[in-house]
C-alpha cells in the first residue's frame, strides 16, 4: 500500500504521469513475483477456520481465522490472515 499511496501522491501533484506510475507498479509486481519464486521452494500446510472466500475477476481472496502454517520444522500462528491468489499464467499462455 505504501508504494501505491506514494505513486498516487506523485501523480496528483503532477510529478509523475499515470502511465509511468502503472509501469512502476508492473515492474514492482514482476520483481516481487520473481523474488518469491526463488525463495519459496518448501511445501506449507495451512489449517484454520475459513471465515470468508471470494472469487472475482480471476482473483481468489481467502480470510482465515486462527491459521496455523506448518513448514518443514516450524509452525507459525496468527489471529487472522488474508490470502490473495491469482492465476500464475503470463499473458498469452494457455
Amino acid at each position: 500500500m505504501a508504494l501505491t499511496d506514494s505513486l498516487d501522491e506523485l501523480v496528483q501533484n503532477g510529478h509523475l504521469n499515470p502511465q509511468m506510475a502503472m509501469r512502476i507498479l508492473g515492474s514492482f509486481d514482476k520483481s516481487i513475483a520473481e523474488g518469491l519464486a526463488q525463495l519459496v521452494r518448501n511445501r506449507t500446510t495451512i489449517k484454520g477456520h475459513l471465515h470468508t472466500y471470494r472469487f472475482c475477476d480471476d482473483v481468489w481472496t481467502f480470510i482465515v481465522e486462527n491459521p496455523s502454517f506448518k513448514f518443514d520444522q516450524d509452525t507459525v500462528t496468527a489471529d487472522k490472515v488474508k490470502i490473495v491468489a491469482c492465476n500464475s499464467k503470463k499473458p498469452g499462455e494457455q
